[in-house]
């Protein structure tokens, strides 16, 4: 009888307990709120993956744009003094033992004198850490320089010579306008058939760039016979250099002439050597190179059938957009433009390539969409737009403006990408003129709109557009409601149509749409229109975002509900990924709302969205 009963309570015991877990399992399941997917989500979705792993080291990136070490090293090889004695431990025999080691395998006459050592030990004592950047650079270009130069029989050391010029910074501009790795002008990349247009610039192009370096290298070398008056001449021109060699009674020995030629060039190739002997001696001073995670064998290039920009791309790849900048620095406005009868590249990691090439048809499918709702043509917007005059209202207030005071081991590039801002940005607000920022300066940072834009709130309500069609407009319900915001800029000293469209993510022909031009012309102080939107209104309240997420098909505007609530990690997440979905959210906002260090989340995940 008391066995019955103790097997009685124990069945009644699982029997609770499984009741329970059910009654759990149900709550859980009806408390799990449904994510509705946006367009952009459910496109993805439906993507063949590919297996390949992919990471990218976002330090490496950010070098990869930064213009730190470009300002820093032309500064230093336009300042060098070859007298001034540099008290950094490195024995003159030794240096000379190295110096003779480098110049038996090299075409070069490398050849030690007071004045190169000067030089070597000012870099070890000034630019290890510049360096020591550098050679995690050199990773990526170094091997296509050295396949480039290898075909034409050019000196694989002239690789060194990048450095020199550019710090491989594929973007450098300097004073005089040479632009790109091999610091070519305009006239120069014309002459060796580089294009140069208001969306390209393949003075930028590392594969193309360089192969116009090593034509001019073969050219030079043909005329002087001698690869150290060869670097002369591609710093100073070919012209200066024969002056030397006649100021100099007939000598042609670079350092036979060297007081000579034009001061710049007078560091110039003692600076190549001091680079070239760097790199080759690097672990003997203690330089220890980043590495770069990417190759460049492992990224390819995939044609581009229509105009598509680097967001789109970016979104639709679930990658940042400072990678394809990185991989593709030639499109000068973040646009892979689409020309009649020819086809223009885009380089990608390998995973990447696997994945655009496998969903080709829906991602040209998003992109025409996701640009039919960007804007509306100018001519549309003022036969809808209100007759009332505009009031206008500065975007710039107390709360788009945030202070940030500089900690050790701080530089722009990286203040710059935690607040998702660009250097330019960080320099024109604070007053620099140059990267160089003192421990414990407290920065003033804006919001993503421009501070000389402005927004043009036009309070009439109009019809709601279902197609972008004067039909549609006239007859659309009066009971749904339309906003229309047009964004402003002021032209300032320097601007032009090219600058001021890649400042606002738009491209020329809409700016001349938008504003009636005939010519690419604008005039100092002019006001601009560079977006004119229309966003459905869903409360009477509700304030208008001028946006263009790509997270939708209409182009709606953004409820205070909608920044106040959780939203749940999905598969395929990132930190990045989830901000673009909240305009005016950043990865640093998520973090704080949620105690995130890292960037480490996991699907399922619940997120405070807390606006």
């Amino acid at each position: 009888m008391i066995v019955m009963k103790r097997l009685s309570l124990v069945v009644s015991a699982l029997f609770s307990m499984t009741m329970f877990a059910q009654e759990t399992a149900k709550t859980e399941l009806e408390l799990k709120p449904m994510v509705k997917l946006s367009y952009l989500d459910s496109i993805k979705s439906t993507f063949k993956k590919d297996d390949l792993a992919s990471k990218v080291d976002s330090l490496w990136m950010k070098e990869l744009v930064s213009l730190d070490i470009y300002d820093d090293l032309t500064k230093d090889i336009q300042t060098i003094n070859k007298d001034v004695t540099v008290d950094e431990e490195l024995p003159t025999e030794l240096l000379k033992q190295r110096l003779a080691a480098m110049n038996q395998k090299s075409p070069f006459e490398i050849q030690y004198n007071q004045g190169l050592e000067n030089v070597i030990k000012s870099f070890l004592k000034n630019r290890k850490k510049s360096f020591s950047r550098l050679m995690a650079l050199s990773e990526y270009y170094f091997p296509i320089f050295e396949e480039t130069f290898a075909r034409q029989n050019i000196p694989l050391e002239v690789k060194y010579l990048a450095v020199v010029e550019s710090a491989l910074n594929p973007k450098a501009v300097s004073k005089m306008g040479a632009t790109g790795l091999w610091q070519f002008m305009y006239g120069t990349g014309k002459q060796y058939a580089l294009k140069i247009d208001s969306y390209i610039d393949e003075r930028s192009d590392p594969l193309k760039a360089t192969a116009a370096c090593s034509d001019y290298m073969n050219r030079m070398f043909s005329v002087f016979n001698d690869w150290e008056l060869v670097l002369a001449s591609y710093n100073s021109g070919p012209g200066n250099v024969t002056k030397a060699i006649r100021r100099s009674g007939g000598k042609t020995g670079y350092w036979d002439i060297r007081n000579n030629l034009p001061k710049e060039t007078q560091g110039y190739v003692p600076a190549f050597y001091a680079t070239m002997y760097l790199f080759e001696y690097h672990k003997e001073h203690g330089i220890n190179p980043e590495r770069a995670v990417v190759k460049n064998f492992e990224t390819d290039t995939v044609a581009i059938k229509n105009q598509m920009s680097f967001k789109q791309i970016a979104d639709l790849l679930d990658m940042p957009q400072s990678q394809l900048q990185l991989l593709n620095p030639s499109y000068k406005l973040n646009v892979v433009p689409a020309y009649h009868g020819e086809q223009n590249f885009l380089r990608l990691p390998k995973d990447k390539i696997a994945t655009f090439v496998s969903n080709e048809d829906k991602i040209y499918a998003y992109v025409q969409h996701e640009s039919l709702s960007k804007t509306i043509p100018a001519r549309l917007a003022a036969k809808i737009g209100p007759k009332a005059k505009p009031v206008r209202e500065a975007v710039e207030s107390a709360k788009d403006i945030q202070f940030y005071k500089v900690k050790k081991g701080d530089n722009l590039g990286a203040i710059a990408d935690k607040y998702n801002v660009n250097v330019t940005e960080l320099k024109q607000w604070n007053n620099l003129k140059s990267n160089a920022i003192a421990l414990g300066r407290t920065l003033k940072i804006k919001s993503d709109v421009d501070a000389s834009a402005k927004v043009v709130k036009e309070p009439k309500a109009l019809p709601a557009m279902e197609k972008n069609t004067e039909e549609a407009l006239a007859s659309a319900d009066d009971k749904e409601k339309v906003s229309i915001q047009t964004v402003e800029y002021t032209v300032a000293a320097g601007d032009n149509l090219g600058s001021i469209a890649k400042k606002f993510g738009t491209t020329i022909a809409d700016l001349k749409e938008l504003n009636n031009l005939a010519s690419n012309n604008i005039v100092l102080g002019k006001t601009l229109v560079v977006s004119k939107i229309v966003t459905e209104i869903e409360e009477p309240t509700t304030t208008a975002i001028a946006s263009n997420s790509v997270d939708s098909f209409k182009k709606k505007a953004v409820s205070a509900k909608s920044l106040g609530e959780d939203y749940y990690v999905k598969k395929g997440d990132s930190l990045y990924s989830i901000s673009k979905k909240y305009p005016g959210v950043t990865i640093s906002d998520i973090k704080k709302w949620n105690g995130i260090k890292d960037e480490d989340i996991k699907p399922g995940m619940k997120l405070k969205i807390n606006g």
